[in-house]
C-alpha cells in the first residue's frame, strides 16, 4: 500500500512548510494555468474562427476538450493506483503542452480541434493526478487548506483570463493565448516532478481494468452526440440524444462506484453530490449574462460582473473552510447545497422582467459561497473515505461525475434558450424553468447530505 510522505512541518499546519512548498506551488500554478485557458479561450476563440474560416466548428471547440477529458480521467485514474502519479503527471503535462503547440500553431480549424482534443485528455489526467498528489504527500488536517488553495487558484485567471485574451487577440494575435502558456505550464510540471518521485509506487495495485477503457469511450461518445443534439434541437437529432444518453448510462455504471445513483452513503454520495453540485450551479450560471443582457438591458461588463462576484466568494469560502480542518464536512456540504438553491432559486425571480436586476449581485456571491464551502468538503471527504489503493480510480469518478453532470445540465440550458429563439418558450419561461429545475436539485443534495459520512458499524 502507498504512504503519505513524511514532512516535519505537517504539524505545523502549513501548505508552505518547507517540506511542502514547492509541492503546494506546484499543484496551484498548474491549476492557474489551466484556469487561464479555460476562462481565456472563449474570448479568442472567435479571433481563431475568424481567421481560420471555421464557424461550424465552433462549438466542437469546446465539446472536444470535454469528451476527451473524460478519457484522460480515467487514464490517470488507472496509472495512478497500477505504478504511480509519476508517469500519468509527465503524460498529462507533455500531452496539455502538445494541444496548446497544435491549436497555436493550426492551419485549419480541423487542426485546431484536435489540438482542444489533446489539451482535455491532458486536463483530464492532469485532474485526477492533483487528486492523488494531495491524498499522498498532505496529512488530512492539511487537506482542507489546500483544496481551499486549489480553488482560490482560479479566482486570478477568471479575473484577467478574458482581459489578457483580449488584447492577445487584438495585438500579437489570438494564437499567443495558446503559445504564450507552453513556457509556464513546462515550469509548473517541473515543481511537482520530485513530488512525484517520492511518492511510493503501489506496493499491491489493483488487477487491469480494460472495461473502463472501454467504458471511458462509452461516455465521451455518449457526451459528444448529447452536445451535438443540445446545439440545434429537432426531432431529427432526438435518436441520437437517446442513443448518447444510453451510451452515458453504459459507459458511467462501470466508471462510478456502485451505488453512485442512488446516493448510497459514503464514497458513492460524495462523487454524486460532486455531479449534482456542479451541475446546478454552472447551468444556471450559464444563463446569468444573457439574462441579463436580454431581459434586463445591461451591458456585457455588468452582466459578467456576478461571475466575477461568485469566483470571490467561492475563494472566500473556500479559504474560510481550509482554516477549519476540523468542521464537520456534512454540515459544509449541507450549507453549500442551500446557497446554492437559494442562488438558483433567486435567478428564476430575476429571469422576470419585473423583478429588480441588481438582486442578481448579492444571489451570485452567496452561490459562490456555497460552491466554496461545499466543492473543497467535498474533496476532503473523498481523500478520508478511501483507501490509497483506490485513490486514482475514486478521484476520476469524482472528476467524471463533475464534467457529466455539468454538459448534461448546460446542455438542458442550450436546449432552453434554443427554444426561445425558435419562439417555443419566452426567454424569462426558460430561465425560470432551469432555474427551479436546478434549485430543486440543490435541495436534493441538501437533504441528503448525511449520506456523506460512512455507514455506522452495528
Amino acid at each position: 500500500m502507498t504512504r503519505s510522505l513524511p514532512t516535519a512541518d505537517a504539524a505545523a499546519g502549513s501548505v508552505l512548510a518547507p517540506g511542502l512548498r514547492v509541492a503546494t506551488l506546484g499543484i496551484v500554478g498548474l491549476v492557474s494555468l489551466i484556469a487561464f485557458e479555460a476562462m481565456a479561450v472563449a474570448t479568442a476563440l472567435p479571433s481563431a474562427v475568424a481567421e481560420l474560416r471555421g464557424l461550424a466548428w465552433y462549438g466542437w471547440s469546446f465539446t472536444a476538450l470535454l469528451v476527451t477529458s473524460v478519457v484522460g480521467m480515467v487514464a490517470a485514474g488507472e496509472l495512478a493506483d497500477r505504478v504511480g502519479a509519476r508517469r500519468p503527471l509527465l503524460v498529462g503535462v507533455l500531452t496539455f503542452l502538445t494541444g496548446l503547440l497544435v491549436a497555436g500553431l493550426a492551419g485549419g480549424m480541423a487542426v485546431f480541434v484536435l489540438g482542444r482534443a489533446l489539451q482535455g485528455v491532458g486536463v483530464g489526467l492532469l485532474a485526477v493526478v492533483m487528486y492523488v498528489l494531495v491524498g499522498e504527500a498532505y496529512p488530512e488536517r492539511l487537506r482542507p487548506a489546500v483544496f481551499g488553495a486549489i480553488s482560490a487558484a482560479w479566482v486570478l485567471p477568471a479575473l484577467v483570463g478574458p482581459v489578457v485574451a483580449g488584447g492577445l487577440a487584438e495585438g500579437p494575435g489570438w494564437r499567443w493565448v495558446f503559445l504564450g502558456l507552453v513556457p509556464f505550464v513546462l515550469a509548473g510540471g517541473a515543481l511537482l516532478i520530485p513530488l512525484s518521485r517520492r511518492v511510493d509506487r503501489p506496493a499491491d495495485p489493483p488487477p487491469a481494468r480494460p472495461r473502463r477503457w472501454a467504458a471511458a469511450v462509452l461516455v465521451g461518445t455518449g457526451v459528444a452526440a448529447v452536445q451535438w443534439a443540445a446545439q440545434a434541437p429537432s426531432w431529427p437529432r432526438l435518436p441520437v440524444a437517446a442513443g448518447g444518453l444510453t451510451l452515458l448510462a453504459a459507459g458511467l455504471r462501470v466508471l462510478l462506484p456502485s451505488g453512485t445513483v442512488a446516493v448510497r452513503r459514503g464514497v458513492p454520495a460524495v462523487v454524486a453530490f460532486r455531479g449534482l453540485l456542479a451541475g446546478a450551479f454552472f447551468s444556471v450560471e450559464s444563463l446569468v449574462p444573457l439574462t441579463l443582457t436580454l431581459v434586463h438591458g445591461y451591458s456585457a461588463t455588468a452582466a459578467g460582473v456576478p461571475l466575477t462576484g461568485g469566483a470571490l466568494g467561492w475563494a472566500a469560502a473556500s479559504w474560510w473552510q481550509g482554516r477549519r480542518p476540523d468542521a464537520a464536512r456534512h454540515r459544509l456540504v449541507r450549507t453549500g447545497f442551500g446557497l446554492v438553491a437559494v442562488a438558483a432559486g433567486g435567478m428564476a425571480l430575476v429571469s422576470q422582467p419585473w423583478t429588480p436586476a441588481w438582486v442578481v449581485y448579492p444571489l451570485w456571491l452567496a452561490g459562490g459561497i456555497g460552491m466554496g464551502l461545499a466543492m473543497a468538503s467535498i474533496g476532503v471527504l473523498l481523500l478520508r473515505l478511501t483507501p490509497p489503493p483506490q485513490r486514482g480510480a475514486n478521484s476520476s469518478a469524482l472528476q467524471i461525475s463533475d464534467s457529466v453532470a455539468s454538459a448534461l445540465c448546460i446542455g438542458l440550458a442550450g436546449a432552453l434558450v434554443a427554444a426561445s429563439a425558435r419562439d417555443v418558450l419566452p426567454l424569462p419561461a426558460a430561465g425560470a424553468t432551469l432555474d427551479l429545475v436546478m434549485a430543486g436539485v440543490a435541495i436534493t443534495g441538501a437533504t441528503l447530505a448525511g449520506r456523506v459520512r460512512p455507514a455506522t458499524p452495528a
